[in-house]
């Protein structure tokens, strides 16, 4: 069993709603969960829980019955057409659940009003003690380190300003492990575990496939997890991000948690020694 925290990432089990994400990360032994407050894709499923509604009052008895807490809550796209502003009851939803870190993807390819909208976002946040973590993914904008770097060096809000490093993305953007010391001291606040086969996507296609609905379990696939982990702070904590939509049709999402949990302690076992 490992001290570090390991969260349950909303993308893993997908198929719940956010109370019962709640109780299936208890059941699976997690003490964080993360959740998707605004859909990341017009197919996913959308839960009526920003602002005082029905579903956040649930949820928020789910993490008081459970003793879960809310680690992190997602996605904010910062698009052309982004208003900052209507950011708000999301984020003030997320303050409400406990969050204290936000996702964000960068889909705009105007690099200063993108480091505008992330500023903005900043502000936003910190009344609210949010930080504001910037996600590279290489079908996005903002699509490797020295990206993410960029971005946060223009915003030019530390306070309360991230980047958070996913082990798919990381590899299939190929970004370098020497890379993360050269970040800013503070900026990890928390990372997303998971594996892939070694070989990179040949297509866009199989690259969101793979990352959206088609991960390995750590440990299992050829990423180079061992050194990631060991680049990355001591303490930082974990969330555990790995859908496997093929499996889901037969196996369940407290089971598929647990597992992935245990997968991911034997790994830091592994890596850092009991």
């Amino acid at each position: 069993m490992t001290s570090r925290i390991l969260s349950l990432a909303a993308l893993t089990v997908l198929e719940l709603s956010p109370p019962d994400m709640v109780s299936c990360a208890a059941e699976a032994g997690y003490s964080h969960i993360g959740l998707r407050l605004l859909p990341a894709t017009p197919t996913e499923p959308q839960h009526d829980i920003v602002g005082d509604t029905p579903l956040l009052r649930e949820t928020l008895a789910r993490l008081a019955d459970t003793g879960v807490a809310v680690s992190d809550i997602e996605i904010l796209r910062l698009k052309p057409e982004t208003c900052v502003a209507d950011f708000l009851p999301v984020l003030e939803t997320g303050a409400r659940l406990g969050a204290r870190d936000v996702l964000v993807a960068g889909n705009d390819a105007d690099p200063v009003r993108l480091a505008d909208n992330f500023a903005r976002l900043c502000e936003l946040g910190a009344p609210l003690n949010l930080a504001m973590n910037i996600e590279p993914m290489p079908w996005t904008e903002v699509r490797n380190l020295k990206d993410a770097a960029a971005l946060l060096a223009s915003a030019n809000r530390p306070a309360n300003a991230g980047v958070l490093i996913d082990a798919i993305h990381f590899d299939r953007a190929g970004c370098r492990i020497e890379e993360i010391a050269e970040l800013p001291e503070g900026v990890l606040r928390y990372a997303q575990l998971c594996d892939a086969p070694a070989d990179k996507p040949r297509d866009i296609d199989e690259l969101l496939l793979q990352a959206r609905a088609e991960r390995m379990t750590p440990g299992e696939g050829g990423l180079k997890l061992a050194e990631l982990l060991r680049a990355l702070p001591a303490t930082l904590p974990l969330s555990i991000e790995v859908p496997q939509a093929a499996l889901a049709r037969t196996v369940g999402a407290v089971e598929r948690a647990r597992r992935l949990r245990e997968a991911s302690e034997r790994l830091l076992e592994r890596v850092f020694g009991a």
